[in-house]
């Protein structure tokens, strides 16, 4: 069965009756109530802001310049400033009508295209060196370190030996920070001569703007085709943009996505080969594990695809596939258990030791809500509204598209919760938890019609202000 010929027993591909989700007078109603969501997240960044303000002004402990977001105050115009107006205009403007009518392919096409046109743009407000070529070169970033990876066994062998403070040698902040697997991606870009920090901003713009599309056809798969093109204008214009060019993240970002599309398509047998597709999940959960620890966290997601799927037939195929990057840098001397407490070690010795448990539990979930947008929180709204009847039906069967929609972004919300909570996410968690926020951007679809272009308007300004008011480095 093709892309094409998109049906399954597990679902209706869209709502219908007195449950049809598409903006018309049965779901008209609960405007109030998304405004009053938006307020409350709006409300959330203020309050954070203004209490941040006062603990860093006092003490300085928070380790951020202007809380909640790891950023400084630097009102600017830049050379993408433009562009990235005219972006966003053309979405607000054309996108919901667009992403309506176009064929599913070429939808797709256009949103890789347009995703990255906007995260590109973004990034050249900083100009091209400041917001593109230097930024993975500065002295936390991977290609600090290329030229220690000459001899790539020997690395992968004494790995652990430089994450903490104190050795002679100990890797910058992101290196340590992270398995093997995301500092040799950028060694594997110089050994075939795409080295330097253009490359490695241009490699990761360009995989960051396909994470747009592998929602996309997640969402198609197991909600039906209805819904991925009404969240399609949110996933290219979402705020969290500003975050993924240029940076790592957004590379992590579509590579965890990915692997829960291919899970999608797998479980729900929607594409011509679903047992290729289970594989390729699993081979690319097993190596998003090495680009970053907290990672293991999209596992929650693949569960979830099953459970909404009501099938477990891709799950050995899966699980064979997830093991293949853990054997292979295992067997390469790299030891990601001890690695990761060594990480923890080194975590509370810089500032992780420093920043305050008590704030960022519920600062972190401000840094979220400028990421995904106010008219996410919206959405969420409504996927809350609908958890409860959607877990009621799903044994049955007999859950409906948007309640198959509310699972899977709640439980994207779930595994951002869980990350929270660890303590081992304080601050920075506008970039770092990209690959978690992307699966939140789909909820904004259950909005109704009347509105859309006002919500998608909200979405584009935050991204639009953050990024000429502030300088947000890292």
């Amino acid at each position: 069965m093709t892309t094409e010929q998109h049906s399954d027993s597990i679902r209706p591909l869209e709502p219908t009756g007195p449950g049809r989700f598409d903006g018309r007078p049965a779901f008209r109603t609960g405007r109030r109530r998304d405004l009053t969501a938006a307020a409350a997240g709006a409300l959330l960044v203020a309050v954070a802001a203004v209490v941040g303000w006062v603990i860093q002004e006092s003490n300085g402990s928070l380790q951020v310049h202007w809380p909640p977001l790891l950023a400084s105050w630097d009102p600017h115009l830049g050379p993408g400033t433009p562009a990235a107006i005219a972006v966003a205009v053309a979405v607000v403007a054309y996108g919901p009508r667009v992403a309506e009518r176009l064929a599913w392919r070429r939808l797709l096409l256009g949103c890789w295209g347009v995703s990255v046109a906007w995260i590109l743009s973004l990034a050249l407000i900083e100009g091209w060196y400041r917001g593109v070529a230097r930024r993975l070169t500065t002295k936390h970033e991977y290609l600090r370190v290329i030229d220690r990876f000459d001899d790539i066994g020997a690395a992968l062998r004494g790995f652990t030996d430089h994450i903490v403070i104190g050795p002679p040698g100990n890797w910058p902040a992101h290196v340590a920070g992270h398995p093997p697997g995301a500092t040799l991606t950028f060694v594997g870009l110089d050994r075939i001569g795409l080295g330097g920090g253009a490359w490695a901003g241009i490699w990761c713009i360009v995989l960051g703007g396909s994470t747009a599309v592998a929602v996309m056809v997640a969402v198609r798969a197991l909600a039906g085709e209805h819904l991925a093109r009404r969240a399609a204008p949110f996933l290219v214009l979402a705020p969290f943009a500003v975050w993924a060019g240029t940076s790592a993240d957004g590379y992590f970002a579509a590579v965890a996505a990915w692997s829960v599309a291919l899970a999608a398509l797998a479980a729900t047998r929607t594409v011509r080969f679903p047992a290729a597709a289970a594989l390729g999940s699993g081979l690319l959960f097993g190596f998003t594990c090495y680009l970053s620890y907290g990672l293991t966290l999209i596992a929650a997601l693949l569960v979830a695809v099953l459970a909404i799927a009501r099938t477990a037939r891709p799950l050995g195929l899966l699980v064979l596939g997830a093991l293949a990057a853990p054997v292979a840098f295992t067997l390469a001397g790299f030891n990601w258990w001890e690695a990761y407490h060594q990480l923890v070690e080194r975590y509370y010795q810089g500032a992780g030791g420093v920043r305050p448990y008590s704030y960022w539990v519920w600062a972190n979930l401000a840094c979220t809500t400028l990421a995904v947008g106010l008219a996410t929180v919206a959405g969420l709204r409504r996927t809350a509204a609908a958890a409860p009847a959607a877990l009621r039906a799903l044994p049955s069967g007999t859950t409906t598209a948007p309640q198959r929609l509310a699972l899977l972004t709640l439980t994207a919300l779930l595994a951002l919760v869980v990350a929270d909570l660890s303590g081992m996410s304080k601050a920075e968690t506008e970039r770092i938890w990209q690959p978690f926020v992307v699966w939140l951007i789909p909820a904004a679809a259950l909005l109704p019609d009347t509105g859309r272009r006002g919500w998608l308007a909200a979405q584009a300004a935050v991204a639009l202000l953050i990024n000429h008011l502030l300088w947000t480095g890292w």
